[in-house]
């Protein structure tokens, strides 16, 4: 019997996956058996990564890089290239967030959201298409959140923005259905990362997260890689167009 519960001989194409979430996608993902390509900014901790993980025997392969530029999704793929002919997997896990009233944002800030959280995973979708097509069992997953389902006075345009992905995926999953590509979302609610500790660290606004909260805590970041690990298994090879809240309970909780 072929075991359906991990992830060997997997491809997978993991973006902003030096911290946090995908970091912990990363290191789950290699857990499993697969095989990884990841991506971030910083080059120097991309670096560092790499050799952490190939000291321990994993294959893995990065590219330093800025998501929001489209010239930099052009290279990174030109650099997938030259070690894959496909891959089965693509994690769009790259975002950011500017938390101000939708009347203080200037132009500059609302289009860098939308060019990190929107258009980048837009452009690397595509771009992966003929490489998860020649793998026959493609699996798309991309990290939203929940501020693109309800308000959670974090910002319009990166609610907007993750609400437009969730979208995405629900069009995707239809349009690429008949060449065994697989896409779904995950959206969490607040996880324990560094881009959202400056915000937990405020108390008033973290009992608040932990009231509304039916599980009375803040998520981890394996509890998201998890998700993804299970979304680009064979055992999940009858979901596709799904978004999956990994929130404790946030989302449906009601007074």
């Amino acid at each position: 019997m072929i075991d359906k519960w991990n992830l060997k001989n997997k491809k997978a194409l993991i973006t902003g996956a030096t911290r946090g979430i995908g970091q912990a996608i990363a290191k789950e993902f290699i857990s499993l058996g697969a095989e990884i390509f990841i991506v971030a900014r910083g080059e120097d901790i991309l670096n560092k990564q790499l050799k952490e993980y190939a000291d321990n025997r994993h294959k893995v392969y990065g590219f330093a890089g800025d998501m929001s530029k489209k010239d930099d999704r052009i290279k990174m793929f030109g650099e997938i290239k030259k070690v894959w002919d496909s891959f089965d997997i693509l994690v769009n896990n790259v975002g950011f967030n500017i938390r101000k009233k939708v009347i203080d944002y200037s132009d500059e800030e609302f289009n860098f959201l939308l060019d990190t959280n929107l258009k980048a995973t837009f452009d690397n979708c595509r771009l992966s298409y003929p490489f998860l097509k020649k793998s026959d069992s493609g699996s798309i997953v991309n990290i939203v959140s929940v501020s693109g389902l309800t308000h959670i006075r974090t910002g319009a345009p990166y609610a907007m923005s993750k609400a437009a992905v969730i979208q995405l995926t629900r069009n995707l999953a239809v349009e690429w259905a008949t060449d065994n590509i697989r896409v779904n979302s995950i959206a969490p609610w607040y996880i324990k990362t560094p881009l959202t500790e400056p915000v937990l660290k405020i108390k008033e606004y973290y009992d608040e997260v932990i009231k509304r909260t039916p599980m009375q805590r803040i998520g981890k970041p394996e509890e998201v890689a998890s998700t993804a690990a299970f979304l680009s298994m064979p055992a999940s090879s009858y979901i596709t167009g799904q978004c999956i809240s990994v929130d404790g309970g946030f989302t449906v909780y009601g007074f």
